[in-house]
C-alpha cells in the first residue's frame, strides 16, 4: 500500500476553517475513492496549529486519482494560502500486510 504522511503548520487565523476543509476532504476521500483506504487527521498536542495526515491508498495511481477528486480540488483551492509550511513523506506500508487492509465504512 502507498502511504502519505503529511505535517501542516497552519496560520493561526485560519486554523478553524482549515480544519473544516481537511475533514471534508478526508471524509470525501474514504467515502468516494475506492483506492483510499485510510485518511486520518490529527492535531498536535503541543501546537494546535499543526495537523498531521495519515493517508493510505491501494497504490500511487489511487493517490493520483485522489488529486483529481472534486473534494480534494475544493480543499486545495480553499486552503492554498492558509499554511505556513507543509511537509509530506511518501512510504510503503510494512504492517499490516496488504491483504489485511479493508475499506472503512464512512457515513456523511
Amino acid at each position: 500500500m502507498f502511504t502519505l504522511i503529511v505535517r501542516v503548520k497552519v496560520k493561526p487565523e485560519h486554523i478553524e476553517r482549515y480544519k473544516q476543509e481537511i475533514v471534508a476532504d478526508a471524509i470525501g476521500s474514504v467515502r468516494d475513492e475506492p483506492g483510499c483506504l485510510r485518511f486520518d487527521v490529527s492535531i498536535d498536542n503541543t501546537d494546535p496549529t499543526v495537523l498531521y495526515f495519515y493517508e493510505v491508498y491501494k497504490d500511487e495511481a489511487a493517490f493520483g486519482e485522489h488529486l483529481k477528486a472534486p473534494h480534494f480540488i475544493k480543499y486545495r483551492d480553499a486552503t492554498k494560502d492558509m499554511a505556513e509550511s507543509s511537509t509530506a513523506y511518501r512510504a510503503t506500508t510494512l504492517f499490516p500486510p496488504d491483504a489485511d487492509w479493508e475499506k472503512p465504512r464512512i457515513s456523511g
